[in-house]
């Protein structure tokens, strides 16, 4: 049988929880610090699909700033391929670690993007896709354009990713459906199209960003509300501020709506195809 682990590596907003400020710890907000998971690094997903042999491929969505430690975390040292949402710092900041992943591959890592990001990325870590001139350090990335389904082959077996796109705020990102599991951690709004894309899920991890209403993100009431309409069976928030204490909302949300946390793993079986 072959095994598919959706890893919320980290689930916090962009500025993390706690939040730097001139006090011991950091500012919790209405978070209670004696949770630890209220303690919430920026938003990343690991999908980690074993084989029946024990194989494993893995694939990254989003390198945040706190990737590395994330993947120390873990145990996680190799990887197949990194697949971007957007171009916000919180999400792509931490790519230049990726050099060690390719230290521990035998080729450049795949990197997945749609065109604005793609420009993004060049513009901040070029380095990285092309060998600069006079540079002794080679290239560590390929990159590749989101343009449909992404199918990323490795020891495990295939792992197909379907991308939607969505509004955050003035720019685009990508929410990502991974057989009946769907990661959206940025959305402030979504077209006809992308709701087609998120029926008869099992599983949607969505944006909550606060209790607030926020221009680029949904906020709680209004994820409760797509969460109604999209009718997974199992709801898990994601991208959370200093407002949004753990314990509070598991108390407070419907059945069948979880609240993650950094280190949340989500197992499913994977069906043989055909």
């Amino acid at each position: 049988m072959t095994t598919r682990r959706f890893i919320i590596l980290g689930c916090g907003s962009s500025g993390g929880v706690p939040r730097l400020a001139d006090m011991p710890g950091g500012n919790w907000g209405d978070c209670d610090p004696a949770e630890p998971r209220n303690r919430r690094t920026r938003c990343s997903i690991l999908i980690e699909q074993e084989g029946a042999d024990g194989g494993l491929t893995r694939v990254l969505i989003d390198a945040s700033p706190d990737m590395r430690e994330q993947l120390l975390r873990h145990g996680i040292g190799t990887l197949d391929a990194v697949v971007f949402t957007h171009s916000h710092a919180d999400h792509c900041h931490g790519l230049d670690d990726l050099r060690i992943i390719v230290f521990n591959s035998p080729g450049r890592l795949p990197v997945w993007a749609e065109p604005a990001t793609q420009a993004a990325l060049m513009e901040r870590f070029g380095y990285a896709f092309v060998q600069p001139q006079g540079s002794s350090y080679p290239p560590i990335l390929d990159m590749n354009t989101i343009d449909g389904d992404i199918t990323v082959t490795g020891a495990g077996g295939a792992i197909t990713l379907s991308p939607f796109e969505v509004e955050h705020g003035a720019m685009m990102a990508l929410g990502f459906r991974v057989g009946d599991v769907a990661y959206l951690p940025d959305v402030a709004d979504m077209n006809a199209a992308c709701w087609d894309k998120v029926q008869g899920l099992d599983t949607w991890i969505l944006d909550a960003l606060r209790r607030k209403p926020h221009p680029t993100h949904l906020h709680l009431e209004r994820t409760l509300e797509w969460l109604a309409r999209a009718a997974p069976r199992r709801g898990v928030i994601t991208n959370m501020h200093t407002d949004m204490d753990y314990r509070t909302l598991l108390a407070e949300l419907p059945e069948g709506i979880d609240v993650a946390y950094d280190g949340m793993t989500l197992t499913f079986d994977v069906p043989k195809a055909g």
